[in-house]
């Protein structure tokens, strides 16, 4: 695809909504609209790249509760012939066909490439990927597997939702500050798994979310990977114009 002059390719990830209780949530929605509503009037293409939700289930006629705003607005773009992508993360990765039929969003499950103006992307949330953190991998596979969802769809919402979301507040309070600081090159699992990438074949912009630090890093003179860091603390994103890709923050 060529970006059609003056037009623009946005990327941003990890809003957890729905953390860590409803008004923080309410207010981060809010920001998080009224950021996409800036955006659209320049934007051909968005990505969102996963943990849009701190837990999202689709039961067979049954969504969670809530989002309306942020819903509303992905509903708006592409009526309006924006184009959105969303990437499942590991908090939202039980998506099944609700953002295809009600968004006209396709879902993707893995890391997927796109060119756009010249320029490729890899693109994926980064959960799972890299070296190491085995016991998260083969948490995955079991999260994953669609006899599990099944058995977790019988449950009632409100003890399957409220088990999930007792999981989800574990999780954060396991990571802790971890995510705060840059681990270094060796320690950097995406950073490592992007070198092995880059061994393979060539992309200009590795875009990645969950790490929650926002991280502009050279992997070499035509090669850079990025972090999207989160809506929680940073309110950063990536913004593609066409030639250049910048990290850039949101302070309105």
């Amino acid at each position: 695809m060529q970006l059609p002059a003056g037009k623009k390719i946005y990327f941003l990830s990890d809003f957890h909504l729905g953390a860590p209780n409803h008004s923080s949530s309410l207010e981060r929605e809010k920001r998080v609209v009224r950021f996409l509503e800036q955006a659209s009037k320049d934007a051909a293409v968005i990505f969102i790249v996963g943990d849009l939700f701190d837990f999202w289930y689709e039961y067979r006629t049954v969504v969670p509760r809530g989002y309306t705003r942020i819903l509303g607005k992905l509903a708006e773009l592409t009526d309006n012939g924006i184009i959105l992508h969303f990437f499942v993360g590991n908090h939202d990765m039980w998506m099944k066909d609700y953002f295809q039929k009600e968004l006209n969003i396709p879902v993707y499950f893995e890391p997927k490439t796109f060119e756009y103006s010249g320029k490729r992307f890899y693109i994926g949330h980064g959960d799972g990927l890299g070296p190491g953190d085995h016991g998260y991998k083969f948490l995955k596979k079991i999260f994953r597997n669609p006899v599990c969802q099944w058995l977790f769809g019988i449950l009632p919402p409100a003890i399957g939702v409220g088990l999930a979301n007792y999981f989800s507040r574990s999780s954060r309070a396991a990571t802790g500050q971890a995510d705060a600081q840059f681990l270094g090159e060796e320690n950097e699992w995406l950073l490592v798994y992007c070198r092995e990438i880059l061994q393979q074949q060539h992309f200009d912009y590795f875009i990645f979310g969950h790490r929650h630090l926002p991280i502009d890093f050279t992997l070499r003179e035509d090669s850079r990977y990025i972090n999207l860091g989160d809506w929680i603390v940073y309110n950063s994103y990536a913004v593609f114009d066409g030639q250049q890709l910048s990290l850039e923050y949101y302070t309105s």
